[in-house]
């Protein structure tokens, strides 16, 4: 039987963190049902909707909360340690935060009055955008569109056309993210995955799709049009609590459930897996690593926060403190559930079992762009001294 979530309350209004709290145990009962349908279900969408958890980055000006980037973090946060893949799909939904780079005109008949649409996007530059008629004719295919089913709106990266090469600006690629209505965008079921199945990450597409050149932007490369603190923050910088919160909620649900299992799980004729002082030291070890790592993460993004509220522009250093500390976070929570699974028993290879999901959802999770190596070689320039090589801090 399907579980409803509770009403929201007048008292949660001004909180998304409580309204987050108040749908968890929903997302907790019914995320064997999102893997089953390989999305979320629609009425928990409804719910993450009617909550205004799509819209936690999206500028005030819109109708956004233009939350702080730790209230954020604890909002994903909270739905990550019930589900994964509802905390993914919701951290993806709010890539409506981009808008801030668009008119603030043309973003408002974008949302068609609607703040809390979900949004669909692909950075990756995957799409063509051959120059016409004050816009662009664009066509293109980008996989890995998570929530692409129930979003109401769609983003993806293209690369404008110098006929057969892309065009140069600045001596760089013109690279733009082009939006399109939902209507325009084929979506195409390719989503068999073991992790974050739920998400619905199915590959979208347009054809010969015209797009006015004030539906395009640049967040990589220019300054919001919204010049407030939160899109003061660089790109990945503003990424960062969204992504984040995922990985530090999905590591600590895996921590609570294997302390869960332990209470009565035994290997052979042994004790109890919490009576085994062995066991007592590795879950220590976790549940200590990854709170250091999510301490280490709420000061960096604190520090950065603070820059950008009085005025200031992050340093390099300061954006990849962001960034390593991200990178840390995933890392922590990965090393956690690794560790920890073994000593569940058989019954934790089974697809029903939480911590089994925690293990498939961050290992899906380690593969996105924000959690590549690369990345990291970004933070380890920044160490040495040197500077960024691109804008991916």
């Amino acid at each position: 039987m399907s579980i409803t979530a509770a009403p929201l309350t007048t008292e949660l209004a001004d909180d998304p963190r409580a309204r987050a709290a108040a749908i968890a145990p929903a997302l907790r009962e019914r995320a064997a049902e999102g893997e089953a349908l390989r999305t979320m279900p629609d009425d928990l969408v409804a719910t993450i909707k009617r909550a205004g958890l799509f819209r936690l980055a999206l500028p005030a000006v819109l109708g956004g909360w233009e939350a702080p980037p730790l209230v954020t973090f604890e909002t994903i946060e909270a739905l990550a340690r019930a589900d994964g893949s509802a905390a993914w799909t919701t951290f993806i939904g709010n890539t409506g935060t981009f808008l801030a780079w668009l008119d603030t005109d043309v973003a408002r008949n974008l949302l068609e009055g609607d703040p809390d649409r979900p949004v669909a996007g692909t950075f990756a530059p995957l799409g063509r955008a051959v120059p016409s008629g004050g816009g662009f004719v664009v066509s293109g295919r980008w996989p890995c569109a998570s929530g692409a089913l129930h979003s109401e709106l769609v983003m993806g990266g293209v690369l404008v056309m110098d006929g057969d090469a892309p065009r140069l600006v600045d001596d760089r690629p013109d690279w733009r993210f082009a939006w399109f209505p939902r209507h325009a965008v084929e979506v195409i079921d390719t989503w068999h995955a073991p992790g974050l199945r739920g998400t619905g990450s199915h590959d979208i597409a347009v054809h010969d799709t015209f797009v006015p050149a004030h539906h395009t932007c640049a967040p990589m490369f220019e300054p919001a049009r919204v010049d407030r603190p939160l899109f003061r923050l660089s790109m990945y910088n503003l990424l960062a609590p969204l992504v984040t919160g995922f990985a530090a909620g999905v590591g600590r649900s895996a921590v609570d459930r294997f302390v869960e299992i332990a209470q009565t799980k035994r290997r052979g004729n042994g004790p109890t897996v919490r009576d085994d002082e062995y066991c007592q030291v590795v879950v220590a070890q976790a549940d200590l690593q990854l709170r250091a790592a999510r301490a280490l993460f709420t000061e960096a993004m604190s520090d950065a926060w603070d820059t950008v509220t009085a005025g200031r522009i992050c340093t390099p250093r300061q954006r990849a403190s962001v960034i390593g500390a991200e990178q840390l976070v995933l890392r922590t929570s990965l090393n956690a559930v690794d560790t920890l699974l073994p000593f569940a028993g058989a019954s934790s290879v089974r697809d029903d079992e939480p911590l089994q999901r925690c293990a498939r959802d961050l290992h899906a999770a380690r593969q996105h762009i924000v959690f590549s190596a690369d990345a990291m070689k970004r933070v380890g320039r920044v160490t040495f001294g040197l500077e960024p090589n691109d804008f991916m801090l």
